[in-house]
């Protein structure tokens, strides 16, 4: 948008895995790492139920969970937690802990890298830097940092399993082929500037860079995705 309003010939695609922007339901990218996601939390399912312990699968998506919300689903997590719905390490306990009650030995859960606890949402943005960077010195990432909190109210062993950048290579899945073909042809066929080519309930539409640029499409706790996951006995740890 930035180079439009220089006066420059701008279209431009929306290509990302986090599934994040503003003006379209769906970017390429994004089914392909869901997919890559969803195999990683459907393998640790073998080694959960046999060693009976819990798991942590930690999904790329630092300021947006829109990749570990349908990978979270997908995969059959028992616990989904996001950047945002700040979660409750109490409110987790309380899930493993009926889990256990009623047999059942082991609980997954899938977290974005980005997930953050209710007292740090509740942090002025500059101490929350701080104890980011805090934190930084001590667990490699978020997950290790909720595995130490788990173990301490449950004390039980918990892993982690950070299939990291894996989920943004290899080759794309089908739905994003077709996806971007539709987008690219889209972008082929159109004289004008300053858009974006997206996609909204199923059909190829135009969108202002003026309206999109900048903004972030978030997770809501409304969103209906959410309401079902929840109405099939997933947490979001809230």
């Amino acid at each position: 948008n930035l180079l439009r309003e220089e006066g420059l010939n701008v279209i431009t695609l929306p290509k990302t895995i986090d599934n994040d922007l503003w003006g379209t339901d769906m970017t390429f990218g994004f089914q392909s790492a869901v997919d890559i996601a969803t195999d990683t939390i459907d393998r640790i399912h073998t080694t959960a139920t046999s060693h009976s312990r819990v798991f942590i699968i930690e999904v790329m998506g630092h300021k947006v969970g829109h990749v570990t919300l349908h990978a979270g689903i997908a995969g059959g997590a028992d616990i989904i937690l996001l950047p945002e719905i700040p979660y409750d390490i109490k409110a987790i306990k309380n899930v493993i802990d009926k889990r256990t009650q009623a047999g059942k030995r082991f609980t997954i859960l899938a977290v974005a890298e980005g997930a953050i606890s209710k007292e740090d949402a509740e942090l002025p943005k500059k101490k929350y830097k701080e104890k980011l960077e805090a934190r930084a010195k001590k667990y490699p990432s978020v997950s290790y940092e909720i595995a130490d909190q788990i173990n301490q109210v449950i004390g039980s062993e918990v892993r982690v399993t950070v299939p990291g950048h894996i989920q943004r290579g290899g080759e794309p899945c089908p739905y994003d082929r077709v996806l971007s073909t539709r987008i690219g042809a889209g972008a082929a066929e159109d004289e004008d500037y300053g858009i974006m080519i997206g996609v909204i309930n199923g059909k190829i539409k135009r969108v202002p860079l003026a309206e999109c640029a900048g903004k972030l499409k978030m997770v809501s706790p409304k969103d209906q995705i959410v309401k079902a996951a929840k109405q099939i006995g997933i947490s979001f740890g809230d």
